[in-house]
């Protein structure tokens, strides 16, 4: 149970920080925000493996200072390839 709650606080507080980073308006609510922070640090970690050999406890759901900043860029990853995949043409 508290590996979930874990989760959810990365996911939140990395989602939170992707949002705030990245420019423009990505909407959603705090269950978007969640969503968006786990999946995050999925991508994050599997990319801090993949470049660095390290993901920072991210891809485990630990609330340290590393995971949450590979969470955040994973995050931002995310938050611009759904830009890309929306994106209406005119």
């Amino acid at each position: 149970m508290a590996g979930i709650l874990a989760w959810i606080v990365l996911g939140l507080i990395a989602g939170a920080i992707a949002k705030a980073i990245y420019p423009g308006h990505q909407g959603g609510g705090i269950f978007a925000t969640i969503g968006l922070g786990i999946l995050g640090a999925i991508v994050g970690g599997w990319l801090g493996n993949l470049l660095l050999g390290t993901s920072g406890g991210a891809a485990y759901g630990a609330l340290t200072i590393p995971s949450v900043a590979f969470a955040a860029i994973g995050a931002m990853v995310l938050i611009f390839l759904w830009g890309l995949l929306t994106r209406q043409s005119a």
